[in-house]
């Protein structure tokens, strides 16, 4: 039990549909109650689809779990109205240490240039986050949380899915337009449409260990650097403390701080998790005279896999449904978040008749080429942690110790290349560019942010974007210079606004024009999800038409 954290226990409630032994259609039903299937129910609820949310349990997830939560994924929960709790609560931090033995050799700071709305990252226990989500999608009038309801059957019928769901009260059918499955890595879903879930394992195994530390100075033993008072994450290899194995440290709120200890491949994960094997670990760390408290332990191994097909039919996955990494760079949660920003707004088109079901295709062609993405560089940061032969060891200590004074060799330390936004730059949704641009934003990139004055007052564009539509989103023309002769282009159903750079906003700082590589006369389509479609040196209506068309599917 969290000596930090009171777990909550959400109440079962039969349904009126169970009670009255009615088999009820649903548009969307999410399967799984953690941070990815209470961020795309929220999200599809807030683009007007009615979402049953199930789960098997009635509290949220049990220890810290996720704690490292990057810029993006904080973009897309502000989107989503959550975020500022969420920042308030969260333990800020951009600059990351790495340490070979006792000695500093490398240093990286994760947000170098400033005009940003949302932190690099920040650090807060996965609990925290499930509530502030839960009592948003609680509030929300179109999401209905059923907890206690646990998916035991499923059979594609044409157009829909039929569910058995397990209750204390019995079980019942329902029936889904489509079902998201956010049910993890053991995912029930998965295997009832006979998907293949398949990568590589890896056999270290990691200790994590929570502690409770009163508030001050943590100075961990053996010489270490005392850690200052800006929050850091810091990394050793072969540290003193912890011989030939490596060591990770995070703060997170409530006094608490994450350490997780490298132990090997023949380390015994139920002795590992016992108090009298726990506690000489953190005091040769932190020093025997230092107070703490266990908070919460646990011992794991990793996968780097992926599904076949994110979407079967009726059923898509998302988050470690779909696809599992290493802890190293907090690309699991951080992508699952991703994955449900990519399919909110496909699903509501293609709900509505706008767009056609190959739209959710794209979702596949999007998430899992980002995921690929992901497995690829936690596989790496897993290789150089972890290295397999007795060159790679000598391999990756020599870049260690090249590192402290040559910085060619800075770029090869590799102890979690941390979550950043994959591009979809070959998506079928992109209108390839006609002019030159420079910079990164380029079809199929997420926007960046940056601060801007609207009606008169501070703003950021990622706000402004999402104000100009309302919560369910929608497509715009971000157009530099003079504003254009109309507000809005429309084509199949779907309509992109204008929002006019030095009419509607103001660009003060300068730093919008720079980052978009703007000119007088550049014009930017965007998605519903905050990606760049297209991009244009002088706007043309009949482009943007042809745009949209292939933004939506349809050709």
């Amino acid at each position: 039990m969290s000596k930090s954290y009171t777990y909550p226990e959400f109440p079962y409630r039969q349904s009126a549909a169970q009670r009255e032994g009615r088999v009820e259609r649903h548009p969307l039903v999410v399967i799984g109650a953690g941070p990815i299937g209470l961020s795309v129910a929220l999200d599809c609820a807030q683009r007007g689809i009615p979402v049953l949310l199930l789960d098997d349990n009635n509290t949220v997830s049990v220890g810290s779990r996720a704690v490292c939560y990057a810029k993006r994924p904080l973009e897309i929960w502000d989107r989503l109205g959550v975020a500022s709790p969420l920042v308030d609560k969260g333990v800020r931090w951009q600059v990351g240490k790495v340490f070979l033995e006792d000695k500093q050799v490398y240093q990286f700071d994760l947000l170098p240039e400033g005009g940003h709305k949302m932190p690099a990252m920040i650090n807060l226990q996965q609990y925290y986050v499930e509530q502030t989500l839960v009592d948003a999608c609680e509030a929300h009038p179109k999401v209905v949380v059923s907890w206690k309801h646990k998916l035991v059957a499923l059979q594609q019928q044409g157009d829909h899915a039929r569910l058995t769901v397990q209750t204390p009260d019995g079980s019942f059918d329902l029936l889904a337009d489509w079902v998201i499955a956010c049910d993890g890595a053991n995912s029930d879903t998965r295997k009832m449409v006979g998907a293949q879930f398949t990568g590589q394992f890896f056999e270290d195994r990691f200790l994590i260990a929570d502690v409770v530390l009163k508030p001050g100075v943590l100075a961990p033993a053996q010489g270490a650097q005392r850690l200052g008072s800006e929050p850091e994450r810091w990394f050793w290899f072969d540290p003193p403390f912890h011989r030939g194995q490596s060591v990770l440290l995070h703060k997170q709120c409530d006094d608490v701080w994450r350490i997780d200890f490298q132990l090997g491949r023949d380390a015994d994960q139920e002795a590992e998790k016992r108090p009298e094997r726990v506690i000489p670990r953190i005091q040769a760390m932190l020093g025997p005279e230092l107070p703490f408290e266990l908070e919460w332990v646990s011992v794991y191994q990793f996968a780097c896999r992926r599904i076949d097909k994110l979407r079967y039919g009726r059923v898509i996955f998302a988050g470690d449904a779909a696809h599992q990494v290493s802890p190293f760079g907090a690309r699991g949660a951080n992508t699952g978040v991703q994955d449900a920003d990519n399919l909110a707004w496909k699903l509501k088109l293609v709900l509505d008749g706008v767009a056609p079901e190959a739209l959710i295709d794209s979702y596949h062609e999007e998430r899992a080429f980002a995921a690929d993405d992901n497995l690829l560089n936690s596989t790496r940061a897993t290789d150089f942690i972890s290295p397999k032969s007795a060159v790679s060891l000598r391999l990756r200590n020599a870049v260690l110790e090249l590192a402290a004074d040559q910085p060619f060799a800075r770029p090869l330390i590799n102890s979690g290349r941390l979550s950043t936004p994959t591009p979809y730059l070959n998506s079928s949704l992109n209108t390839p560019d006609e002019e030159v641009f420079a910079g990164p934003m380029k079809p199929g990139t997420n926007c960046a942010d940056a601060p801007l004055r609207h009606q008169g007052q501070p703003a950021w564009l990622l706000n402004v974007l999402n104000t100009l539509h309302g919560p369910g989103g929608g497509f715009t023309l971000l157009a530099f210079g003079d504003r254009p002769a109309f507000e809005s282009v429309a084509e199949g159903g779907v309509v992109a606004r204008v929002l006019s750079v030095g009419g509607d906003v103001d660009d003060a700082e300068g730093l919008l024009a720079q980052r978009y590589d703007a000119q007088p006369g550049t014009v930017y389509l965007i998605r519903p999800d905050q990606h760049v479609a297209a991009r244009w040196r002088a706007l043309d209506a009949g482009k943007v038409r042809a745009a949209l068309r292939r933004c939506i599917a349809v050709h």
